[in-house]
């Protein structure tokens, strides 16, 4: 096996159990290993540290195990096994009113690199390695395994998560079973949606939103709603069910809008007072005259890396002051950032700021993040990517 020896003192992080070695660390690599490949890593002593992923770029491994021990079909069958265990635990094994939630969450279930999401009897794996990729088919020996007939198809959806310059040739499709269609109707908390996870974003639905949603649905019973960014209308459906006088859902994607109206005509029906428009969002808060008793603010992530970190404030400073500017008195505000390079405390003085340029009086109501199916890992704190604010608009 190749073997990778770090330099004096980069092995700290490791006796932290932080999952990932960077190319800075490194002093020398024994062998000729081709990306995607097992290695083993070494203190500069020749003491055993991890076993992970060799991959290009400034991550140059992804820890797979912390222990001298074989990543085999055994290894793959214990790991999927811990997650569905947690899985178990908080409730989404076998829910009544809840077939869709995050099996494997990258390193929160220590296998850096790979999402598994479950929609009903479907796996959809996403990997975001080349080695994971690489190791997709004994992934989805180990899915069986687990689920037995639970599981009817397994879906590989790498071809667009995968480094830029790996030339995989990765091509979308199943792995085991499924057909010509790649949609399916599921059911969260109840509500029901299409998704579609051969065209649609991520692995087809944002799951991370689920009980963020739920808290929508909360605080909607006789108010009039604003969804931006609403892809597929999850938070719309989730406000229509909480008794919504009115529901607007706003996305540049007329596709998304119009999923997001079959889905809401999916719940309650064609006369359902819902509507769906396709607009750049920041030309919608510029022109609509309509003024809404809460405005949902999920927009994509505006920092990928900190580089652009500096253009992403300005420009959750400038929707969140636009939303602050027009919501009604007395208003509720979700607003949220999915870029893991923002932290909760440069967007909660991000959101402050706009506030202060709109000129309104806030009261934070919740501070949200993740669900328990999306789990950071204790020892990897970048983990933590999704934040929000609820807030009470004076």
């Amino acid at each position: 096996m190749n073997r990778i020896f770090l330099k004096r003192g980069k092995e700290e992080s490791l006796a932290r159990r932080h999952p990932w070695i960077f190319s800075g660390a490194i002093e020398r690599i024994e062998g000729d290993p081709e990306e995607g490949d097992v290695v083993d890593v070494y203190a500069r002593s020749g003491e055993f540290l991890a076993r992970g992923h060799y991959q290009i770029g400034s991550i140059t491994v992804r820890v797979l195990s912390f222990e001298q021990e074989e990543i085999d079909a055994a290894w793959w069958e214990a790991r999927l096994r811990a997650a569905w265990a947690v899985r178990r635990a908080i409730g989404l094994i076998d829910s009544p009113d809840t077939d869709c939630y995050r099996l494997v969450h990258g390193e929160g279930d220590n296998l850096p690199g790979l999402v598994i999401d479950i929609y009903g009897d479907v796996a959809v794996v996403q990997a975001h390695s080349v080695g994971m990729y690489r190791s997709r088919q004994a992934i989805c020996e180990a899915l069986r395994t687990v689920y037995g007939d639970r599981l009817a198809a397994v879906y590989d959806k790498s071809a667009q998560t995968l480094p830029y310059k790996a030339e995989t040739g990765a091509v979308d499709g199943y792995l085991y079973g499924g057909g010509a269609s790649t949609e399916r109707i599921v059911t969260e908390h109840g509500n029901r949606f299409h998704v579609d996870w051969g065209v649609g974003q991520k692995t087809g639905f944002f799951l991370d939103q689920r009980e963020n949603r739920a808290l929508v649905g909360h605080y909607s019973a006789g108010r009039t709603v604003l969804n931006t960014f609403s892809y597929t209308g999850g938070f719309s459906v989730y406000a229509l069910a909480g008794g919504a006088r009115e529901v607007v859902s706003v996305d540049s994607s007329a596709t998304a809008v119009a999923l997001a109206v079959r889905n809401a005509e999916l719940n309650f029906g064609p006369d359902v007072h819902h509507e769906g428009v396709a607009s750049d969002v920041f030309d919608y808060l510029k022109t609509t005259d309509k003024q809404f008793d809460l405005i949902i603010l999920d927009p994509p992530a505006f920092a990928k890396h900190h580089k652009v970190l500096g253009n992403a404030t300005k420009g959750y400073t400038r929707l969140n002051a636009r939303a602050l500017s027009q919501i009604a008195p007395g208003g509720i505000l979700f607003t949220f950032s999915c870029s893991q390079a923002v932290s909760r405390e440069l967007f909660r003085t991000t959101v402050f700021t706009a506030a202060a340029i709109a000129g309104r009086r806030v009261r934070i109501l919740h501070q949200l993040t993740q669900p328990a199916d999306h789990p950071v890992n204790i020892y990897h704190p970048e983990g933590e990517y999704l934040k929000g604010l609820v807030l009470y608009v004076e």
